[in-house]
Parts: C-alpha cells; sequence; structure tokens
C-alpha cells in the first residue's frame, strides 16, 4: 500500500479515536501530543485493525509511540 493511502486512512482511525484534525502530526507522540489512555488504545486498536484489515498484537502496539511509527508500521503490514 502507498504511504499517501495509508496516512490518509490512518487519519480516519485517529479521527475516529476523537484526536482533532489539527493535532494530527507525524511526529506526534500518542502518549504526550494527544494525550491516548487505555480506552483510546482499544478504540484505535480497534478501528486500525477494520480499516487496514489486520491484525495487531500487544507486543506491536507497545512500538507505535507516534503517528510516524505507525505509519512504519503500517508499510511493512499492509
Amino acid at each position: 500500500m502507498e504511504e499517501n493511502k495509508i496516512r490518509r486512512n490512518l487519519y480516519r482511525v485517529l479521527r475516529k479515536t476523537g484526536v482533532q484534525k489539527n493535532d494530527i502530526q507525524l511526529e506526534a507522540s500518542y502518549h504526550n501530543d494527544l494525550n491516548f489512555d487505555s480506552v483510546d488504545w482499544k478504540i484505535f486498536t480497534f478501528y486500525l485493525e477494520g480499516i487496514f484489515d489486520i491484525s495487531v498484537r500487544d507486543e506491536e502496539l507497545l512500538n507505535l509511540g507516534s503517528v510516524n511509527d505507525t505509519v512504519k508500521f503500517l508499510k511493512h503490514t499492509a
């Protein structure tokens, strides 16, 4: 899947998680910038798996610290 499509779909996932459009930046940290809590991670994972038709293990989620980390992960997975 090409990076532009990955980014566009990832932004859809983030919007469904409740992230404001202006807050979505590649360098944005889920913890520090987007203030993700455990509920946000569950919603994020649900939509990420659904939109990209993938299954994400808990260990893989731990490696996703920023939006850019997720783009890189999806390039190799989706």
